[in-house]
C-alpha cells in the first residue's frame, strides 16, 4: 500500500534547492504552478511530510525523480501491515461520534425558529439513475409524459424514469455524484448517511467523514483534503493530536465513508485547486467509499470515476411522510395539511420540492391554512429560491449573473414566462431561451452589445438560473421549462401586473383568454398581485357577458333565470346573484351532452342527497347559505323554495329516464328514488300553494305501487311519457320550471363557457384581493343577467 505522505531526504532537499535556485523560482511561484499554496512547498524544502500527490507534482515540476528525492519508507510500511484495522475503525468511530452528531444530527432551513432533529423530520430519498436533463427526447414526448391534454393536472415535473432508494444507490456505487435542483434535499441526505453510518445502521464497518466543500476551499492556509479532515477533527476537541495517525490510517486502509457536500457552493477562484484536490485524493485513497453532492448544471466538468445520479422529486407518499413528521405533536394536524394540499393542485405541485414543502409547512403551521391570496405564498417560495437559500449560507455565485439584481432576474423570468405561455410553449428549446435572455440583457445599462459576447452571456445566465435557483430546468437535452407550472403561471401574471403595470392593452389581452382553462390560475394570480383589481375585474365581467351576448336563445334563458329569481324574498344577508346562480345551474346541466347527463341522473339515483350537495357547493361559491337541515334554517321560506325546485327538477329527470327505458337494470332503483323525491317535494311545498300540493299529490297517487316490478314496468311503458308531461306542465304552471329549451350543441358549449367564466369571476372576486366596494357591488348586482337588463340597470331604469 502506498504511503499517504512523503518527505524529502537530506540529499533530496539539496537537489531540489539547487534546481529552484537555478530557475529563480519563489516558493509561491512553485505552489501556483502545481496548484497549491506556499506552505506545502516550504514543508517540501525543509524535509517535512506532505501529501503524496503534491510531493509528486513538485518533483515533476523540478524535473526530479521522486523516488530519489523521497525518504525511504520501508520501516513505516512494515508498521502499517501490522495494524488491526477492524479494531482501529471501531476506535475511531467512537471518537468521532460526537463530531458527526454535532454536524449532522440537526437541520435548520428558511425561517425555522430553532433547529430540529434530523431523524425527527427525515424522509427517505429516491434516486434517478438517469439524469433527466441528458435524456434525448423531443418536446412532443415531454408533453405526453406530462398529461398535457388535462391542463388542470398538468405537471411539468412528472418523471417516468425508474426510482431507486437513496441508500441502495450509495451501496451500489463506491464513487457517487448526487446531482439535484436547489432545495432537493442533497445536504440532508448526506447528513442522514453520516448519521446512519455512525449509528451502525448503514456501512457500520466504515468511519463517516463529512466535509462541507465550501468551508474546505476557504480554510486558512489552504490545506490539502487529508490535512483539513484531521484539522477539523482535532479542532472539535474530540480527537487528540496523537489520534490523528489513527484517522489517517483508516483513510489509507480504505475504511472511510467520505461525504463531500456542496461542490456547486465553491467560489470560482477556488475551483481549479479544489477539483484537483478531490480528484487526487479520491484516486490516492480509492478504496474508500465517496459520495459527493452538486447542483444540476452547476459545473461543466466531470469526475471520470464517479457515477452521476439525480435526486428525484418527492412523490405523494414522501410528501405525506414529511408532513406527518413535521406536524407530529403540534396543534395543526398532518391530515388537515395533506387534505388542503390535495385540494389545491397548484400548491400541491410545489410540495414535490423538499425546500418548498418546508415552506408550505411553515406557512400552514402559522395559520392552519394556506393564504387565500396564493400569489403571496408563491412569492415567498420564489424569495426562498432567489435570495434566502444561498444568502443564509453565505454562498456567492458567478460574476456574470450576479450583476443582475433580484428584480432584474424576476423581470427576465417574467418576460420569458409571458411569451412562452401565450404561445402554449410549456417546453422550449435552449436556443430559444437564450435568445429571450439576449433580447433582455442587451437593453440593460452597461451591457456588452457585441453579438458573440451577448450569446456567451445568455448561455451563462441560463445555466445560472438553473443551478442557482432551479426556476428553469433542463427537461431533456437542450429542452427547458419552468421547474413548476405554478411558477410559469406566477411569472406570467407578474409580467402583466408588475412589469407592464396593468396597462389597458395588456389587461384586455389577458381577459381575451377568460374561457381558456389553462389561464385560470393566471387570472387568480393577477388579481391577487394587483394593488387594485378594479379594472381587471370590470374587464373580466364585460368579457364574460360578451360570451352569450349574441345568442338570442341563451339571452332568453338568462331572462327566465332573472324572472325566476324575482319572486323570492331574499333576506338582506343573501345576494340576488346567488339566487340566479341557483337557477342557472339547470342551464349548466343542459350544457352537458346526453351521455354525461344520463350518468349524472344515475349518480343521483344512487344517492338522492347528491343533488342538494351540488346546490350547496354552488351556493358556497356565491355566499348563499342553504342548510340541508331545513327545519333548522332561520330563513325557512327561502330554503324550502329552492329545495322544492331542486326536488321537482330531479323528479323530472328521473321520470324522463324511466319513461325512456323502464326495463334497465337500475330502473327499480330510479323508481324508488322518484318516490322519495316526490314525497320530499310535497313536504317542501308551501302551504300558500295548495293547488301545487294537490297537483303533486295527484301525480304521486297515479304512480304504480305493485310488488311485482314487471307490472310497474308495464305501467311506465304505457303511461310514463304522459305522466312525465303532466309533471312538466305542473312545474311550468306553478314553478315556471321544466321548459323545453332545446339548446343546440353549440349553445350548450357556449353556455358552459359562460357559466365557468362566471364561476372564475366570482372566485377571483372572493379571493383575498383588493377591490373597491363600488366595483364589487356593480359586478355582483349584474351577475348572470341578460345584456338588455344590464344595460337598463346602467341607464338607471330599474
Amino acid at each position: 500500500m502506498a504511503k499517504r505522505s512523503l518527505r524529502a531526504s537530506s540529499e533530496g532537499i539539496q537537489k531540489a534547492k539547487s534546481v529552484v535556485k537555478d530557475k529563480g523560482w519563489t516558493q509561491i511561484e512553485i505552489g501556483e504552478q502545481v496548484g497549491t499554496t506556499r506552505q506545502p512547498v516550504r514543508k517540501f524544502l525543509t524535509g517535512k511530510p506532505i501529501e503524496r500527490p503534491t510531493f509528486l507534482d513538485i518533483c515533476c515540476l523540478l524535473d526530479l525523480n521522486w523516488e530519489e528525492i523521497a525518504e525511504p519508507e520501508a520501516e513505516e510500511q512494515n508498521q502499517k501491515n501490522s495494524i488491526d484495522i477492524d479494531a482501529l475503525v471501531q476506535e475511531v468511530r467512537e471518537k468521532i461520534q460526537p463530531i458527526i452528531q454535532g454536524r449532522c444530527g440537526t437541520m435548520r432551513v428558511l425561517d425555522m425558529a430553532h433547529p430540529i432533529g434530523l431523524n425527527d423530520i427525515y424522509t427517505n430519498v429516491n434516486i434517478l439513475e438517469k439524469i433527466t436533463g441528458r435524456r434525448r427526447k423531443e418536446i412532443a414526448e415531454l408533453l405526453q409524459e406530462c398529461n398535457f391534454k388535462d391542463v388542470e393536472r398538468f405537471g411539468l415535473g412528472k418523471i417516468t424514469e425508474k426510482r431507486v432508494p437513496g441508500l441502495e444507490a450509495v451501496e451500489k456505487y463506491t464513487k457517487l455524484m448526487i446531482l439535484g435542483k436547489p432545495g432537493a434535499g442533497k445536504t440532508t441526505f448526506l447528513k442522514y448517511l453520516a448519521m446512519q453510518c455512525i449509528g451502525g445502521e448503514f456501512q457500520g464497518d466504515r468511519v463517516p467523514i463529512f466535509v462541507t466543500l465550501k468551508d474546505f476551499a476557504e480554510a486558512a492556509n489552504k490545506p490539502g483534503l487529508l490535512e483539513y479532515i484531521t484539522q477539523q477533527s482535532v479542532g472539535c476537541g474530540v480527537i487528540e493530536t496523537r489520534d490523528i495517525t489513527s484517522l489517517q490510517d483508516v483513510i489509507e486502509c480504505g475504511r472511510a465513508l467520505i461525504l463531500l457536500d456542496g461542490l456547486d457552493e465553491v467560489r470560482e477562484e477556488d475551483n481549479k485547486r479544489l477539483l484537483k484536490e478531490i480528484r487526487d485524493f479520491s484516486d490516492q485513497y480509492c478504496e474508500n467509499h465517496f459520495v459527493m453532492t452538486c447542483r444540476i448544471a452547476a459545473r461543466e466538468y466531470t469526475f471520470e470515476k464517479f457515477t452521476e445520479v439525480e435526486v428525484a422529486d418527492f412523490d405523494s407518499e414522501q410528501i405525506a411522510t414529511f408532513a406527518t413528521n413535521w406536524f407530529k405533536n403540534k396543534a395543526v394536524k398532518a391530515e388537515t395539511f395533506i387534505e388542503r394540499l390535495e385540494e389545491n393542485e397548484r400548491i400541491n405541485e410545489l410540495a414535490a420540492s423538499p425546500l418548498l414543502l418546508t415552506l408550505l409547512c411553515l406557512a400552514f403551521e402559522e395559520s392552519g391554512d394556506f393564504p387565500a391570496n396564493r400569489s403571496e405564498l408563491y412569492k415567498e417560495g420564489l424569495d426562498a429560491l432567489l435570495k434566502k437559500w444561498d444568502a443564509k449560507r453565505g454562498i456567492q455565485r458567478d460574476q456574470v449573473y450576479k450583476k443582475l439584481s433580484v428584480q432584474r432576474k424576476e423581470d427576465l423570468l417574467s418576460k420569458i414566462a409571458l411569451i412562452t405561455f401565450e404561445q402554449s410553449d410549456y417546453f422550449f428549446k435552449q436556443k430559444v431561451a437564450e435568445q429571450y435572455i439576449t433580447d433582455y440583457i442587451r437593453n440593460l445599462p452597461d451591457a456588452n452589445t457585441d453579438p458573440e459576447a451577448l450569446q456567451l452571456d445568455s448561455e451563462v445566465v441560463l445555466r445560472s438560473i438553473e443551478y442557482q435557483h432551479g426556476l428553469l430546468v433542463e427537461r431533456a437535452k437542450a429542452i427547458y421549462s419552468f421547474s413548476h407550472l405554478t411558477f410559469h403561471e406566477y411569472f406570467t401574471a407578474r409580467e402583466i401586473v408588475v412589469v407592464k403595470q396593468s396597462s389597458e392593452e395588456v389587461l384586455q389581452s389577458l381577459v381575451n383568454h377568460i374561457t381558456g382553462k389553462r389561464w385560470r390560475e393566471v387570472f387568480f394570480l393577477a388579481v391577487g398581485m394587483s394593488s387594485s383589481a378594479d379594472r381587471l375585474l370590470q374587464l373580466m365581467k364585460h368579457q364574460v357577458d360578451r360570451i352569450v351576448a349574441a345568442d338570442e336563445k341563451l339571452q332568453q334563458f338568462l331572462m327566465w333565470v332573472s324572472k325566476k329569481s324575482l319572486p323570492v324574498q331574499i333576506p338582506y344577508k343573501y345576494k340576488s346573484a346567488a339566487v340566479r346562480a341557483f337557477y342557472s345551474a339547470r342551464g349548466r346541466d343542459l350544457a352537458l351532452d346526453s351521455a354525461r347527463a344520463l350518468k349524472r341522473t344515475l349518480d343521483r339515483a344512487l344517492d338522492p342527497h347528491r343533488v342538494l350537495a351540488r346546490a350547496r357547493a354552488l351556493k358556497r361559491t356565491l355566499d348563499f347559505d342553504l342548510d340541508l337541515d331545513l327545519a333548522l334554517d332561520p330563513h325557512r321560506v327561502l330554503a324550502r323554495t329552492h329545495a322544492l325546485d331542486l326536488d321537482l327538477d330531479l323528479a323530472l329527470d328521473l321520470a324522463l329516464d324511466l319513461a325512456l327505458d323502464s326495463a334497465r337494470a337500475r330502473a327499480r332503483a330510479l323508481d324508488d328514488v322518484l318516490d322519495f323525491v316526490l314525497d320530499r317535494a310535497l313536504d317542501h311545498a308551501l302551504d300558500s300553494e295548495p293547488e301545487l300540493k294537490n297537483s303533486l299529490q295527484q301525480l304521486t297517487d297515479q304512480l304504480p305501487k305493485w310488488e311485482d316490478w314487471a307490472k310497474n314496468e308495464q305501467w311506465w311503458e304505457a303511461n310514463g311519457k304522459a305522466w312525465t308531461e303532466q309533471l312538466r306542465a305542473v312545474m311550468i304552471k306553478y314553478r315556471n320550471m321544466g321548459h323545453y329549451w332545446q339548446f343546440s350543441k353549440q349553445q350548450k358549449e357556449l353556455f358552459k363557457q359562460y357559466y365557468d367564466a362566471n364561476l372564475l369571476l366570482v372566485q377571483c372576486l372572493n379571493s383575498d384581493c383588493y377591490v373597491s366596494r363600488e366595483v364589487r357591488q356593480e359586478i355582483e348586482d349584474t351577475l348572470l343577467l341578460p345584456i338588455a337588463e344590464i344595460e337598463q340597470r346602467k341607464r338607471g331604469l330599474m
